[in-house]
């Protein structure tokens, strides 16, 4: 039997007992970088604005705090209960770390008081904020074409109770199903609704298309070519003749009817063409030009069927995810001369058309990026009070997309999903000191060599403020 080394033993370092410690300790100190970038960039000044009218205490909480913590506490997504305000507001490493006085830190009830002081219009307007960013991000990017897209998300709160505005959705939960429109994984304007109103319910949709092509051309470029990707829910001769008169593309899911099947199914070979969307796997479209019963127009059609070439044998009629694509690309004189002076001609050709159509999965990982970001179940009763909390979450994972974009990047890559950038940057160990006047927040040299932590504080500090 071997036997055991004293000396060996003893070296190893073993905890005799624990204690408590008057350090300023934070288990989040990554938020430090998120909390300045809202500062810095001008983002918290921005929403400020929209709630300058609300009347608060002087010995009160202030409303810059008031939303600092909102938009932090979806940022920093531990719990998703209001509760864990009170939780907050007891930990000093966190109100350092949010550079909030303990005194200006929000309790659950105070949140709650604030959300039933906000009116509907004053929660509508927080739309028009979303829509100011969008503008914001679009004169700093520059993109020679706008491509957007609309769909609906299914919010589940089928184990909510009492949930003004909770119907059932297509999905057989009860719950809320908002209109979204999406740009660069980012959701750009909302129209917060029922969980029984359909994607194309009403005219919000054109309202949406409308208003959003007129902000675009007047407040970014009026000669920029703008592209909608919708699917089959969004199948209306209305919002297609609305998009031919305002010059704007679009890319809609059709519905496979009987006499559409029967005309496709005789084409010959050489009406078909191939779209290779990965190894073995690929797409076999033909075009055509089709006119509803109830049209007045033609339209440019585009039939495609997937095909699989796996052990030698093609995917059966009966398992293929046949799709039909209507579109006025190719069509628009206008669109044309705008995809000509972008050099992106290529956007009208069938191939094309049938990628960018495929894309709109990005959509709906958006909207998981979103529920994970966020949640789907909403916290009130009333249906005015979701409203704002909805717009406030929307918000909130803009910002967080511009801080992923802005800073973020360079440590966690981009496009990754809202838990993996907080595990990675805000999960961190901080300790807070206060010598010779100023405030010091230290991490641990691992850390900051990982995390590259000097690099991203520089980056936020030299962010150019938003200017709308």
């Amino acid at each position: 039997m071997k036997k055991s080394n004293p000396k060996k033993d003893k070296k190893q370092p073993r905890i005799d007992g624990i204690d408590i410690t008057s350090d300023n300790l934070s288990n989040r100190g990554g938020m430090v970088l998120f909390a300045r970038y809202l500062e810095k960039s001008g983002i918290l000044n921005f929403l400020i604005g929209y709630f300058a009218v609300l009347r608060f205490r002087k010995t009160g909480i202030r409303i810059n705090s008031f939303l600092k913590q909102i938009l932090c506490f979806f940022a920093e997504g531990t719990r998703r209960h209001l509760t864990y305000f009170d939780e907050l507001k007891q930990d000093s490493g966190y109100s350092s770390i949010m550079e909030t006085h303990p005194d200006q830190m929000a309790s659950s009830h105070a949140i709650k008081r604030l959300v039933r002081k906000v009116s509907f219009l004053r929660t509508l307007s927080l739309r028009l904020a979303l829509q100011r960013l969008f503008i914001h991000q679009l004169n700093v990017t520059q993109p020679k074409v706008v491509i957007l897209g609309i769909d609906t998300m299914v919010m589940n709160n089928d184990d909510a109770k009492h949930r003004e505005g909770s119907k059932p959705t297509y999905k057989k939960v009860k719950g809320f199903q908002p209109l979204q429109m999406y740009w660069n994984h980012r959701i750009i304007d909302a129209v917060f609704r029922g969980g029984d109103k359909h994607s194309n319910h009403s005219d919000t949709t054109e309202k949406m298309i409308a208003h959003m092509v007129k902000k675009i051309r007047k407040t970014y470029r009026k000669d920029v070519p703008i592209i909608i990707e919708m699917d089959s829910g969004f199948f209306d001769q209305k919002i297609f003749s609305l998009c031919e008169s305002l010059h704007v593309g679009y890319n809609c899911g059709g519905k496979s009817y009987k006499d559409i099947k029967d005309y496709v199914r005789y084409l010959p070979d050489s009406k078909w063409s191939r779209y290779n969307s990965r190894e073995k796997e690929y797409w076999e479209y033909a075009e055509f030009i089709d006119q509803r019963n109830t049209w007045k127009e033609e339209r440019r059609a585009i039939y495609s069927r997937y095909v699989s070439e796996q052990s030698g044998q093609m995917v059966l009629d009966e398992a293929r995810r046949d799709t039909i694509i209507y579109t006025n690309l190719g069509n628009d004189e206008v669109l044309t001369e705008q995809l000509r002076n972008a050099n992106l001609l290529k956007l009208q050709e069938a191939s094309e058309i049938v990628h960018s159509y495929h894309q709109r999965a990005i959509d709906e990982l958006t909207n998981r990026s979103l529920k994970e970001f966020g949640s789907e179940i909403l916290p009130f009763d009333r249906f005015e009070s979701n409203t704002f909390w909805y717009y406030m979450m929307v918000l909130s994972f803009f910002v967080f997309q511009n801080f992923r974009d802005d800073i973020a990047s360079v440590v966690v890559g981009e496009n990754v999903y809202p838990n993996t950038l907080r595990r990675r940057l805000f999960d961190i160990a901080a300790k807070i000191t206060c010598h010779s006047g100023k405030i010091v927040l230290k991490v641990t040299r691992q850390t900051w060599r990982q995390l590259e932590f000097s690099k991203l504080w520089h980056l936020i500090e030299i962010k150019p403020q938003v200017t709308i």
